[in-house]
């Protein structure tokens, strides 16, 4: 069972490479749109005198403008680190995804916010503080019981001590 799930975890594309998927049919719809029936209606009367020619400049036009735009995203992409961004950002999904409560969303209300964040923090502080307390208390109490008894004790001593000096004198 851990070995077919583990390839079908990798088999999931990540995030650059939908990156990458996304601006490739980008690619191909930009030279969809710029067809070459568009282009030679454009230049019909070059195309009647020229039609091979026309169709060495359509080509090497959209070649070229791939070539543009593909070399214009790596600069994006090498200028943002997109590439370490995206794997951050898929490492970090991974590991949410184990995760039991939700994750923290900003409201755009900082008194909420922190409210939000800061009241179970808190309750679960006072929980703790009331537990130690309780604790202090009772030990606290066993210590005053201690003191109260050593305290008989030192009376009884002493009455003792009376008692044997009296008879003594």
């Amino acid at each position: 069972a851990d070995g077919g799930g583990g390839p079908a975890l990798s088999a999931a594309p990540g995030r650059a490479q939908v990156f990458t998927a996304v601006v490739d049919t980008f690619l191909e719809k930009l030279v969809a749109a710029g067809s070459y029936q568009r282009f030679v209606s454009s230049y019909r009367c070059f195309y009647k005198l020229q039609p091979q020619l026309t169709r060495s400049i359509y080509d090497q036009f959209i070649s070229q403008l791939q070539a543009s735009i593909k070399e214009e995203i790596q600069e994006v992409k090498n200028e943002g680190n997109l590439e370490g961004l995206f794997s951050s950002l898929d490492k970090i999904v991974e590991e949410a995804k184990d995760r039991e409560e939700p994750a923290w969303r900003p409201s755009g209300i900082p008194e909420e916010d922190v409210r939000s964040t800061m009241v179970p923090y808190f309750l679960k502080h006072r929980s703790y503080l009331r537990r130690v307390l309780r604790e202090k208390e009772e030990e606290n109490r066993k210590v005053a019981e201690s003191v109260l008894m050593g305290r008989d004790r030192i009376a009884e001593l002493e009455q003792l001590i009376q008692a044997r000096q009296q008879a003594w004198q």
